[in-house]
């Protein structure tokens, strides 16, 4: 099978050996992923809301870029600063995901990169074959 690596073309990504998602397969794995812009700055700093729908449109390029979209997602996992805003981030989860409603986690951490970012989001998506899937059906 051939491997994929999307790249957002940050520095840290070559510095310290990542990709931003890798699809092998019908298999795709977004990096855990933060509210930062393309400059590396914090996007709505202590915001969770905020920063999970930024995550949420950074992990749908990536995922457009290997071919998929987040109706592809099948898994997430959720790293948050403060446990108590699992609320607000599920609202953001549920507002990307609609009737997709892939599986999850939510895991309270004691800190990430920088303490104005306040969740990390990863995400796996398996691509499928509507069209094989559709064949199969009846």
């Amino acid at each position: 099978m051939s491997r994929q690596n999307i790249s957002t073309g940050t520095k840290w990504e070559p510095k310290f050996g990542y990709s931003r998602a890798v699809r092998v397969g019908d298999e795709i794995r977004v990096s855990g992923t933060t509210a930062t812009d393309d400059d590396g700055a914090v996007v709505a700093p202590n915001d969770p809301y905020e920063q999970a729908t930024h995550i949420f449109d950074l992990i749908e390029s990536a995922l457009e870029e290997a071919g998929a979209s987040l109706a592809d997602v099948v898994r997430t996992r959720i790293f948050l600063t403060d446990i108590d805003d699992w609320e607000a981030v599920g609202t953001a989860h549920a507002d990307a995901f609609g009737d997709v409603r892939p599986a999850t986690s939510i895991v309270g951490v004691a800190e990430l990169l920088d303490p104005a970012l306040v969740v990390e989001i990863e995400a796996d998506a398996v691509v499928t074959d509507d069209t094989a899937d559709e064949s199969h059906s009846g």
